[in-house]
């Protein structure tokens, strides 16, 4: 059980907070109703499980990266908490759950299920390379709207791409403030990222456009959901909130930077996911 409770905090099994509600909010206009127990159990299944082995490889792949870092090297792995060997075993029964839970759902989600492990494994790889490795980050969770949306009907319309669209700008606006704070240590290692390659208030402004950009998104999608007023209530909620958000970081203070990445990013997700859930009732 220790060794459960570590790997849980290595993956940080609580942050899946992020993407689950928007994948529910697809759920509850995809299915036109109440949906079956058993598409809602396999697609928690798919979720939890790509997330997880997306979380073990990214700990696998940037284990010597954290071991230098002051911010990371009390992760599990380069503090010796856990072996390689175990995240390794982990990542692949992940892998293979969410394939068989794709399986279970239909033909069309097994076939694009690699397509989506190429998406959300690759991440941990495109902060050699790229500065827009946020917008990777954020297609990695953004994904899950339309994922869901094809697990219930099988195809896949334009109204989930808009959420989809809106979870990778959120994702990555919230992604590339969390990274002011490796601005220095990116440099020195050659890691990409728009606080290394910007500085840190151009990089901020780029946050500040994503999110802007996000909330357009987000209301395309209600339009082509056909979604009432309490979806777009949930709209200017997430809206208030990311501005909240927004003003709590400044270049040179990262010391709200917390409170602004996990306290209001789960407001942002939990509170519209709340709201489509009233507007699907009412």
């Amino acid at each position: 059980m220790r060794t459960v409770r570590i790997f849980l905090e290595a993956i940080k099994f609580e942050h899946t907070i992020f993407a689950l509600p928007f994948a529910l909010l697809s759920l509850l206009y995809a299915a036109e109703g109440v949906p079956s127990a058993r598409v809602v159990g396999w697609i928690l299944v798919a979720m939890v499980s790509a997330r997880t082995a997306a979380m073990a490889f990214n700990r696998i792949a940037d284990r010597d990266i954290d071991a230098l870092n002051p911010r990371t090297r009390n992760r599990a792995l380069p503090a010796g908490l856990l072996t390689v060997q175990q995240m390794r075993t982990a990542m692949w029964v992940s892998v293979i759950v969410f394939l068989y839970a794709a399986w279970q759902l239909n033909w069309v989600c097994f076939v694009l299920a690699p397509v989506a492990l190429a998406v959300i494994l690759g991440y941990s790889y495109s902060k050699r390379f790229t500065p827009l490795s946020h917008f990777w980050l954020g297609l990695s969770l953004g994904i899950a709207p339309s994922a869901v949306w094809i697990a219930v009907r099988g195809t896949l319309e334009p109204a989930p791409m808009w959420l989809t669209l809106g979870v990778t700008l959120w994702v990555a606006g919230f992604d590339i403030l969390y990274s002011l704070q490796d601005e220095v240590f990116d440099r020195a290692h050659s890691l990409r990222s728009l606080p290394q390659t910007l500085g840190g208030a151009r990089a901020i402004g780029i946050a500040r456009i994503a999110h802007a950009l996000c909330i357009g998104a987000f209301l395309m999608g209600g339009v082509a959901l056909g979604a009432g007023l309490w979806y777009y209530l949930g709209v200017v909620f997430a809206a208030l909130m990311l501005a909240y958000e927004q003003s709590l970081v400044k270049p040179h203070d990262l010391s709200r930077l917390n409170v602004a990445f996990f306290t209001l990013n789960g407001y942002v997700s939990i509170g519209l996911f709340v709201f489509a859930l009233l507007d699907r009732v009412f």
